[in-house]
């Protein structure tokens, strides 16, 4: 239903523009030089940062900077539309669920009402710092959602060694889903946790970055509801490193993310059940469980890409610390699946999950990478110069 290249949620509309020679250009760079690159361990987190950037907007750009970037927050069903309804932050927070429901004069957009109130907090305190509009709202989410190419290195760096996160910095560059996370919020979700777990996997005995991680990913629940079923991938990274005092103050700033929006009037699962609600509501309920429960594992295919079904499969053989973290990745894609709450779209909303199989990278044989890297680029070249996609 209205996903006219399905499993993909968009309609075919083969084209080119100003982003596919610097798409190809960019993607040449990662798969010659990622593989074998000698740089120091920061100038190459600074270096994987700066092409996952480049990787994100030259693949937007292929429809141009107004529609491929600026007007991609500004649509009617997006957070920027209801940014100017909200005049005092601690009187939204206390009626926020008052306008979840549709059939409302009063009730929030699309986006807005699918998600906690956290996403929509961010693109006001975007505003009120000055960077209002879409651009600087593009720009931002575009910059937040690129942290996964350091995080997710960083991550596989610390539960193995920094020869593997050297062997993923390439994958989590060329993500096919960077298709999707530049520009969309579902991006910016993926920045956020994907830091947030990375932040507890180098803890080594330190408070301040469990508390860090703890509030990242505490936040991230009040960005998308489906983010609690990062708890796996969390699990994944905590039972390895065995750190329990991590454990402890990551609990402790999570819980201090969830009392603060409750002491403001916002109380999590109100929210999500009566988004429930509102899903039922909508016409998109009505898509085909039979269908999408195997159509969104086809979706999710060209967003984390083939290398996806590599890593599962070296994961199952080989359960060190990477493979746990991928089949972790896979469980919560399974869950998410079978609840029957995504019909489509989740090449967006699954990014989260989907950053995580990029460390599958480093379970393969060396001499495959470069093989590997360019049918990854290759997918997402293939999806954003012939499908129009939607979110």
């Amino acid at each position: 239903m209205f996903a006219d290249a399905a499993p993909i949620f968009g309609f075919w509309y083969p084209r080119a523009g100003v982003g596919t020679p610097l798409a190809l250009l960019v993607a040449i760079t990662v798969i010659t030089w990622g593989p074998s690159s000698a740089l120091p361990w920061r100038v190459l987190l600074a270096a994987g940062y700066v092409a996952s950037v480049a990787w994100m907007l030259s693949l937007a750009l292929i429809d141009g900077w107004h529609a491929g970037v600026v007007a991609r927050l500004t649509d009617w069903p997006e957070y920027l539309h209801d940014v100017p309804r909200v005049h005092d932050i601690g009187t939204t927070l206390a009626t926020f669920t008052d306008h979840i429901l549709a059939g409302q004069p009063d009730s929030w957009t699309v986006h807005v009402s699918g998600h906690p109130p956290g996403t929509l907090l961010f693109y006001v305190w975007l505003e009120r710092l000055g960077l209002g509009g879409g651009t600087w709202a593009a720009v931002v989410t575009l910059l937040v959602a690129a942290l996964v190419a350091v995080a997710v290195p960083m991550t596989a760096r610390a539960l193995r060694d920094e020869a593997a996160g050297r062997a993923v910095m390439p994958f989590a560059v060329l993500l096919p889903g960077a298709v999707w996370a530049g520009v969309s919020a579902d991006g910016m979700f993926a920045g956020v946790t994907a830091t947030g777990v990375a932040l507890l996997a180098i803890n080594r005995g330190r408070w301040w970055p469990a508390l860090a991680g703890g509030a990242l990913l505490g936040f991230g629940l009040f960005l998308s509801y489906g983010l609690t079923l990062m708890l796996p991938v969390v699990l994944a990274v905590l039972l390895r490193t065995r750190d329990w005092r991590a454990l402890l103050f990551a609990g402790l700033s999570t819980a201090a993310v969830l009392a603060a929006f409750a002491a403001a009037g916002f109380w999590w699962l109100d929210g999500y059940h009566l988004v429930v609600q509102r899903y039922h509501q909508g016409e998109f309920a009505n898509r085909p469980y039979a269908y999408w429960v195997f159509g969104n594992l086809g979706a999710f295919l060209l967003s984390a890409g083939p290398l996806a079904v590599a890593a599962v499969q070296r994961g199952l053989r080989n359960r060190g610390a990477l493979g746990w973290l991928v089949l972790a990745a896979a469980a919560s894609v399974l869950i998410a699946d079978l609840s029957g709450l995504s019909k489509a779209e989740v090449e967006r909303i699954w990014l989260p999950f989907a950053v995580w199989f990029a460390v599958g990278g480093a379970l393969l044989p060396r001499g495959a990478h470069r093989w590997w890297l360019s049918l990854q680029a290759v997918t997402a070249l293939a999806v954003n110069h012939l499908i129009a996609t939607n979110w």
